[in-house]
């Protein structure tokens, strides 16, 4: 679809003073630039507000059609990459992951898999730090002497456990499996052919863009660019298992795969799948989490999908992670049965 089919809020959803103290820049969540919020398939809420930084002029004003750096959302968008190589046949998850480093036998990380990178259980000494550029593995990577092959530097690393028994978030972990893909389909343009003949333009994505790094690779673990209108249209397609308008883009059990739970994250006891974060529980809610509170929230329970951009430093993440909490349980009291929008329901 072309354009968003809109509707209302429902009956005993109240939104508004949960958007006052998100756009609210000396609130709880810091710096709001846009928040989407569709139910039952229908645009219902969406608000933008901020200026976008620039360093060599001044701030840019968020609006409807401002393309918004994902982050680590990329990884989610990853996993669907992923997906589609697998229903075609082109690639197997628990077969030795085909990266050229590891193919000798004697190495110990030719038994890692795809399966296991995908679920950041892949063993690799790769040090995800934000603040010591010293000690950081993946600040080298984006900024310094691995920016210009991201999946072979990640590639490098050394084994830290045996693959498959823990858990370690990694943006060098996304950025070898895209190096995976990039050798499938090819790099550079070919690369972003791909994502958009086979992704974003079947889902109407026409802002979303992707950075790829001097070989060509798409820097998966971080860097795509879209409105929050197109996350929430990714969102939509995870929330409706893969298909889209009647078409199946991503093959039957994927977006279980993505969500069902495989590990605890150590730092903060967040359940991880495979590429993308979940809860469970109540509503069965998964997402796609980037730096500095960038969210793609899916809950199959209330046929919604919730999208927030913004800057949150890591001291205001509890208070994002509680409003989003309180922005879900909203629509759970809701009366379903309520539904008014500007185009009718198609069963």
């Amino acid at each position: 679809m072309e354009d968003w089919p809109l509707g209302s809020i429902a009956d005993g959803v109240e939104l508004h003073e949960l958007m006052e103290r998100a756009f609210d820049p000396s609130g709880p969540l810091n710096q709001t630039y846009a928040v989407v919020v569709v139910h039952r398939g229908r645009l219902i809420y969406e608000r933008y507000d901020g200026l976008l930084p620039q360093w060599d002029k001044p701030g840019k004003p968020v609006c409807v059609d401002t393309p918004l750096l994902s982050w680590s959302m990329a990884k989610s968008v990853l996993h669907a990459a992923i997906g589609i190589l697998v229903a075609e046949g082109r690639i197997q998850l628990d077969a030795p992951a085909p990266v050229p480093q590891w193919q000798s036998t004697d190495d110990p990380r030719h038994s890692i898999t795809l399966q296991q990178l995908l679920e950041m259980r892949d063993g690799l000494d790769f040090k995800e730090d934000y603040e010591d550029p010293e000690r950081s593995d993946v600040i080298q990577m984006l900024f310094g002497e691995g920016r210009a092959d991201t999946a072979a530097f990640a590639a490098d690393r050394p084994l830290a456990a045996q693959p498959g028994t823990n858990f370690n978030y990694s943006s060098g972990t996304s950025n070898i499996i895209s190096g995976v893909v990039a050798r499938l389909v090819g790099s550079g343009s070919r690369y972003e052919r791909f994502l958009a003949d086979r992704l974003f333009l079947p889902l109407g994505m026409r802002s979303a863009s992707v950075t790829t790094d001097e070989v060509g690779t798409w820097v998966a673990a971080s860097y795509m660019y879209a409105t929050a209108r197109d996350y929430a249209r990714f969102g939509l397609l995870y929330l409706r298992d893969g298909i889209w308008d009647d078409n199946r883009i991503l093959p039957v059990g994927w977006v279980d795969h993505g969500r069902r739970p495989r590990s605890v994250d150590p730092d903060d006891g967040m359940l991880y799948g495979a590429h993308w974060w979940t809860a469970g529980h109540p509503f069965g809610t998964f997402w796609a989490s980037g730096h500095e509170g960038q969210f793609i929230d899916v809950c199959p329970a209330l046929d919604l999908v919730l999208v927030r951009m913004g800057r949150s430093p890591a001291e205001h993440y509890e208070s994002l992670r509680a409003w989003r909490a309180e922005v879900v349980a909203a629509f759970g009291g809701a009366d379903s049965r309520t539904v008014t929008a500007e185009q009718p329901i198609r069963s």
